[in-house]
């Protein structure tokens, strides 16, 4: 009799092989304990150390590289100290040049002095021409021996305003002046002297000027000529602020240029320097008042009266002498 169970049982009276009981498993025995690492006295003190040590080298070698890649900025340069601000001097005044206005462009070592006292400017191969400004206060002009002292050109005083009233009036010479200058070949020119106080005024002049000249060739420039008066005169232009008289310049010249004439300012250096505005009259041309062998004004100008006590064949006693620079 079979000692399985009767469910083993199986036509060959063995129980199925794959459900034989397993063999028992062996009872788990831990694994033997490792011995004990021997203790390394100090040696991790150490390689701390050594560890601690190259760190350091590699953070200072990283430092030096990156100072040799970025180089440390040199400081900005100091800023420059401001330049002194440009100035001239002008009758114990220190004044400040006025922006934008041309300077004066003329060679000095070119204004030379001949023998009959005579300023001569020459430069790049022009020679500056030669004139006289001429009023009734010169008398009778022998204009034919004046063309034949060596004179270009005349600037003939047509008129003036009285410096108390104000009316207009003609210069007593000017009609026999300008037929005699024209006669003897001069290029003429007129000058007006004014006492204008408004701009309205100055065009008035102007008119005065043009109704006079109208059948004459007059190719020189015609001038404004105010000029102060003495105090203690009684004169209607005391008082007049640069600002006024430099707009009664340029309504006087406006009038003038429109006419189909040239029109200009005539000026010492103290209306120059201290009265008028000159970068509003610089579209016309600029006379300057100078008296001396070689012009020190610090401005542009065109014409240069240098002298009062000229002397020319054909005038009896002292004119004033003048040059063309344009």
């Amino acid at each position: 009799m079979n000692t399985y169970p009767p469910e083993w049982e199986t036509s060959q009276g063995q129980p199925p092989e794959h459900e034989l009981p397993a063999e028992a498993p062996a009872r788990w025995q831990p694994p033997p304990p490792e011995p004990p690492r021997p203790v390394r006295r100090g040696g991790d003190g150490l390689s701390r150390l050594a560890l601690g040590i190259s760190a350091a080298a590699l953070i200072v070698a990283g430092a030096a590289l990156l100072l040799t890649l970025w180089p440390e900025k040199e400081p900005a340069p100091a800023p420059a100290p401001p330049e002194p601000p440009v100035t001239f001097q002008f009758g114990g005044q220190t004044l400040t040049p006025l922006e934008g206005m041309p300077l004066n462009p003329y060679d000095r070592s070119a204004f030379v002095v001949d023998s009959r006292g005579r300023v001569l400017y020459e430069k790049d191969g022009k020679t500056a021409k030669t004139g006289v400004d001429v009023s009734t206060y010169q008398g009778e002009v022998d204009w034919q021996a004046v063309a034949a002292d060596g004179i270009d050109f005349a600037i003939l005083r047509l008129g003036y305003r009285g410096y108390t009233e104000g009316g207009l009036f003609m210069d007593e010479s000017f009609s026999r002046n300008l037929q005699g200058a024209l006669d003897a070949g001069l290029e003429v020119g007129v000058y007006f002297f004014s006492q204008a106080i408004t701009p309205e005024e100055a065009e008035a002049e102007a008119a005065y000027i043009l109704n006079a000249i109208d059948g004459y060739t007059v190719t020189y420039p015609i001038a404004f000529d105010w000029e102060p008066i003495a105090p203690g005169s009684n004169a209607r232009t005391e008082g007049l602020d640069g600002e006024t008289l430099t707009r009664c310049a340029a309504a006087f010249c406006r009038k003038v240029e429109e006419a189909g004439y040239r029109p200009a300012v005539y000026f010492n250096q103290t209306l120059g320097y201290l009265r008028y505005d000159l970068r509003e009259l610089t579209d016309y041309d600029l006379w300057l008042a100078e008296y001396d062998s070689k012009p020190d004004f610090y401005y542009h100008f065109d014409l240069w009266q240098y002298s009062h006590i000229g002397q020319v064949a054909g005038i009896e006693g002292n004119v004033d002498l003048d040059l063309d620079l344009r």
